[in-house]
């Protein structure tokens, strides 16, 4: 596995990690972890626990059947969940931004889709 690296990622409280070794050109599974320190007898001690295994579709579905999740149903859930906070006391201006910018996403997948069907090549492994 392999640490992901991004700016704007912080690993203040989890980190995320994906697989080294993947075919398709890109990673299929990633893992969220936690990680707490502690005092322990030699100074800070650290505990690291798996929270939760995601695995991403692994080649197209006429070719290797559903086999994981797909990019726009994990943006479809951060969006329910953004939704949610904004109908409670934590609703905020930069909520309603991401959710504008994680619809904005879904249209742009699902525009490639829509290419793909109309040239006949949707769920294969053909450019």
């Amino acid at each position: 596995m392999k640490k992901l690296e991004h700016d704007l990622l912080t690993d203040k409280y989890t980190e995320v990690w994906h697989g080294k070794d993947f075919k398709f050109n890109a990673p299929h599974t990633f893992s969220v972890l936690t990680k707490e320190t502690f005092p322990d007898e030699d100074g800070v001690g650290e505990h690291v626990e798996l929270l939760q295994k995601v695995h991403f579709q692994e080649g197209p579905i006429k070719e290797y059947g559903v086999n994981g999740v797909a990019n726009e149903d994990l943006i479809a859930m951060v969006i329910s969940r953004l939704e949610h906070f904004n109908q409670s006391e934590f609703r905020c201006r930069e909520n309603s931004m991401a959710i504008t910018k994680l619809e904005e996403a879904l249209l742009w997948l699902r525009k490639r889709t829509m290419g793909r069907e109309k040239r006949g090549v949707e769920g294969t492994h053909t450019k």
